[in-house]
């Protein structure tokens, strides 16, 4: 348990949202969004590299409705742009009238389309992981990546959410388990944390899926050209190999745009991040 990080929740329209936080509250705050399937708890290592190097910032991390401990969305099939607009409405909540957004993979998709919804309200983003896709790919992604769960009563969910954090640090996409698609630079997570981003997908077991299916019909080609703001596109060194050889291409297509490579380390990443917003 971090010793910076503070949680708690807040209702909005949507539901109740749980977020991660740190800094004093007050000025326009750096919003972190995380990736699929996990939470706000993916983040802390992100949140607390920022707070030591900037303790006056304040940093911002909710779930996104459907994963970790936020409400389901309300939408059957919410795409991108209703989770922006709940991005959007949670800010208004919170009273928030300017923000700067960091989005990784499902959260840089929705920093991205939050920046096009918004643009009075967002001043620059920073997208680490954003991507797309072939028709042919999307519609396997979309067919088969997350599939809709429910408890079982012999607790075959349970065995499934292990493997299905398990594998994805094996393949990608993680159903097709050929040489072509093993992923050759990624360990596999420990017993612990194995445990605990497992305990993340059981917590939305029955509501994960939306944001991953949102994510994956992102037309990002499309959408990125509009974004009106200064953006930054993290290189990490570590990212999978079909989303690094697009970084150059989607930072050219926005009209303000920089690209900084970085390790993994939250470090590397809070540094590029500061100096970005500086």
């Amino acid at each position: 348990m971090s010793d910076i990080v503070e949680r708690a929740f807040v209702r909005t329209e949507d539901g109740l949202v749980h977020y991660r936080s740190a800094g004093p509250i007050t000025g326009a705050p750096l919003v972190l969004l995380h990736a699929s399937p996990g939470s706000s708890r993916g983040l802390e290592a992100l949140i607390e590299a920022l707070h030591h190097a900037d303790p006056e910032r304040w940093i911002l991390a909710p779930d996104t409705l459907g994963n970790g401990d936020s409400a389901p969305p309300s939408a059957e099939a919410p795409d991108i742009a209703w989770f922006a607009g709940s991005l959007v409405r949670l800010i208004d909540r919170l009273g928030i009238a300017h923000a700067t957004l960091y989005g990784t993979h499902t959260g840089a998709r929705i920093a991205c389309e939050a920046a096009i919804l918004a643009p009075e309200r967002i001043g620059r983003i920073v997208l680490d992981g954003i991507g797309d896709y072939a028709p042919e790919m999307r519609a396997l992604l979309l067919r088969d990546y997350a599939p809709e769960m429910q408890p079982d009563e012999y607790g075959r969910h349970l065995i499934w959410a292990f493997n299905f954090v398990r594998d994805q640090a094996l393949h990608y996409p993680y159903f097709l388990r050929d040489p072509e698609h093993r992923l050759m630079t990624r360990a596999v997570p420990e017993a612990e944390e194995m445990h605990i981003r497992t305990l993340e997908v059981l917590k939305g077991l029955t509501s994960y899926h939306k944001a991953y299916r949102a994510a994956f019909a992102y037309p990002a080609t499309q959408r990125l050209p509009l974004v009106p703001c200064p953006a930054l596109f993290l290189d990490s060194r570590a990212e999978l190999p079909v989303l690094k050889a697009k970084v150059r291409a989607f930072a050219d297509s926005v009209p303000d745009a920089a690209i900084t490579e970085v390790d993994p380390e939250p470090g590397s990443k809070a540094a590029a991040i500061l100096d970005f917003l500086r």
